[in-house]
């Protein structure tokens, strides 16, 4: 009588613990999806980012050209700058052949 009580018990404990799997396995399957969503929204985010700092770069160019001395000042430090990344690009070119 006492071993069906114990193999009762252990039944509905392996039954618990297989349907806490089960729960457990599709909650993290849930949460993969939402993971592999939201990595794909931030990808399409920073990239988003990435354009509009190039937009703001450009505007600030744009203004430094036409406006006062201290926006030429700035528009020439940008010039600058994108002239020594134009210089690094080349030297990288040339190295590769």
């Amino acid at each position: 009588m006492a071993e069906k009580q114990i193999v009762s018990r252990l039944t509905a404990q392996v039954e618990r613990l297989i349907e806490d799997h089960r729960r457990i396995s599709a909650d993290c399957r849930a949460l993969v999806t939402e993971r592999d969503g939201l990595a794909a929204e931030n990808r399409a985010l920073q990239q988003r980012l990435r354009e509009l700092d190039a937009r703001v770069k450009s505007i600030e160019l744009g203004q430094g050209l036409s406006g006062n001395s201290g926006d030429r000042e700035r528009a020439r430090l940008r010039v600058n700058s994108l002239l020594r990344e134009v210089d690094k690009c080349i030297a990288m070119l040339d190295k590769a052949e």
